[in-house]
């Protein structure tokens, strides 16, 4: 189950970690960004703050770079959540399917460019979305979050592995959800 009160809570998070996902410009590291978002007490403050060391020390055409390496030409960490999750091409459509119709539920347009399951974009939602008061929300959110939760794992693993810095911004997402994240009494029972 979701805290949907949490998960409003970490929108900015959401949209800082949505930012820091696409293709890197400029202003994607200016230091008041992260100093909007971010104290101590966050769940990804020591990963985060991991990631903008690591990436300080590059300049922004290395750090382009190494986004492009890392996202665009690695099948293994790509950004599109249900890519390496589903069977068949048809699987993979219906819940690309499933996820547009989601975003336009809660008056999101989708970008005609742009895969319902790719990852800044789920992010930029969650950030986005005004899902007060509505019904239809806890399930939703809960679906995205589960997406986001199956699709980031094993990138964050294999980014750990190669000593990529991204693997801490990734592990800072993830520490993130994981506070919006209501584990029930018969789920804790068996863990």
């Amino acid at each position: 189950m979701i805290n949907l009160e949490m998960l409003k809570y970490y929108k900015d998070t959401l949209g800082f970690m949505s930012q820091q996902l696409s293709f890197p410009e400029k202003l994607t590291f200016h230091p008041k960004t992260f100093e909007e978002v971010f104290t101590e007490d966050h769940p990804a403050y020591p990963h985060v703050t991991t990631y903008r060391e690591l990436m300080y020390e590059r300049s922004l055409s290395d750090i382009q770079a190494l986004y492009t390496d890392t996202f665009d030409f690695n099948k293994k960490t790509t950004l599109y959540m249900t890519f390496n999750k589903f069977d068949t091409q048809k699987e993979r459509g219906q819940m690309l399917a499933k996820l547009k119709v989601l975003y336009e539920m809660f008056g999101l347009e989708m970008p005609s460019n742009e895969l319902s399951d790719y990852l800044p974009l789920m992010l930029e939602f969650l950030y986005a979305a005004n899902i007060d008061g509505d019904d239809r929300a806890q399930e939703n959110m809960q679906l995205l979050i589960m997406i986001i939760e199956d699709g980031t794992y094993p990138i964050m693993k294999y980014l750990e592995e190669k000593g990529n810095p991204y693997s801490h911004l990734i592990r800072g997402l993830r520490e993130t959800l994981k506070r919006c994240i209501v584990e029930d009494d018969e789920v804790k029972q068996h863990v």
